[in-house]
């Protein structure tokens, strides 16, 4: 009984992903003046990012990451896999359909747009410390159409069934591989990937790439051989 009452006392563990330096130094300065918080390290890229975390005696409560890092939300997904219980919250998304569905679909546990405030950035990371969210009107929204969209479709599975090689395209598209890379990892040409993915949308009667993996999941197709 005593362990939320220490979580509640003690400051939340942060470790910081941002690739350039002089706006990481800023959110760590930041980091460090609340006393919410303490700094556990910091990187610019996802390879310093695991280093760190590895030498860690334990995962932090948060790792703050850039949407700018090369890798895209595949660094969400990196870290989900190996440091399941640490929140993961992205900071300086456009709030654009594809690009919050894109990390939200990647496990994260907050978004932070672009215009939000450096106070609204650290509320948001201690609020996925403590398993909740908080975000912009603008992302909320997004959210919300993807809930009710991914119910309409629930209500009735019927419709073309993707092909093998269809469902192969979808699953590498929930890891975040763009075409260029399907194509690499398929060794197909890219023109074919691109035939893929448009009859993979059309099936599932989505419009974003983004919003193929969750519905094609949704739908059963991924549990197909």
């Amino acid at each position: 009984m005593r362990e939320p009452e220490e979580q509640l006392l003690r400051r939340l563990e942060v470790y910081l992903l941002v690739a350039v330096r002089l706006y990481r130094e800023g959110i760590a300065d930041a980091l460090r003046r609340d006393p919410r918080f303490q700094l556990v390290g910091s990187g610019a890229s996802l390879e310093d990012a695991e280093l760190s975390l590895c030498s860690l005696a334990r995962p932090p409560d948060v790792t703050l990451v850039d949407v700018e890092l090369p890798q895209g939300a595949m660094v969400a997904r990196t870290l989900r896999a190996s440091w399941p219980s640490v929140g993961i919250v992205v900071l300086a998304v456009r709030e654009a359909d594809e690009d919050i569905l894109s990390w939200a679909e990647a496990g994260v546990s907050g978004i932070v747009s672009r215009d939000a405030t450096l106070a609204e950035l650290l509320d948001a990371v201690e609020a996925a410390a403590r398993a909740e969210v908080l975000t912009s009107p603008a992302v909320t929204a997004v959210l919300l159409r993807r809930v009710a969209s991914l119910a309409g479709t629930r209500t009735g599975t019927e419709g073309p069934v993707l092909t093998r090689r269809e469902r192969e395209v979808v699953r590498l598209i929930g890891r975040g591989l763009s075409n260029k890379e399907i194509a690499a990892e398929l060794r197909v040409e890219l023109p074919t990937v691109k035939n893929h993915v448009h009859n993979v949308l059309e099936k599932l009667h989505v419009a974003h790439r983004a919003d193929a993996a969750v519905v094609a999941l949704a739908r059963g197709e991924l549990d197909r051989i």
